[in-house]
């Protein structure tokens, strides 16, 4: 006797483990491992955010509720999609004492107080 073919599976995309490392997900045939140390986002995330991943393109993952987007191929080979910007710091966007501040601005107000 032999079964029946299984049928499509329900879902493109699924996490099969969590560990204090990182997360397995199952995308499509290939399972894939995301270790904190590299995607730290997922690290405090609650299991239930975790779970809820969705595969809106073939390469394309996304957490609702983390509001994290990933490439598939971030995660094969991250040192080709590095986490920090390269890019200059933002001058006009200073930290001071734990809050945002702005450099004050020379503007017309400023002008009209020194006639």
């Amino acid at each position: 006797m032999k079964s029946a073919a299984h049928g499509k599976p329900i879902s493109d995309v699924e996490v099969t483990n969590v560990s204090v490392h990182g997360l397995w997900l199952l995308v499509r045939d290939r399972e894939l491992f995301l270790p904190f140390a590299q995607f730290p986002w997922f690290k405090d995330a609650p299991i239930g955010h975790l779970v809820n991943v969705h595969l809106p393109q073939p390469h394309h993952l996304y957490w609702p509720e983390l509001d994290v987007d990933l490439h598939v191929d971030s995660i094969e080979d991250p040192e080709r999609f590095p986490l920090v910007s390269k890019g200059s710091p933002n001058k006009r966007v200073q930290r001071t004492g734990g809050l945002l501040a702005r450099p004050a601005r020379q503007g017309p107000r400023r002008a009209a107080a020194r006639r």
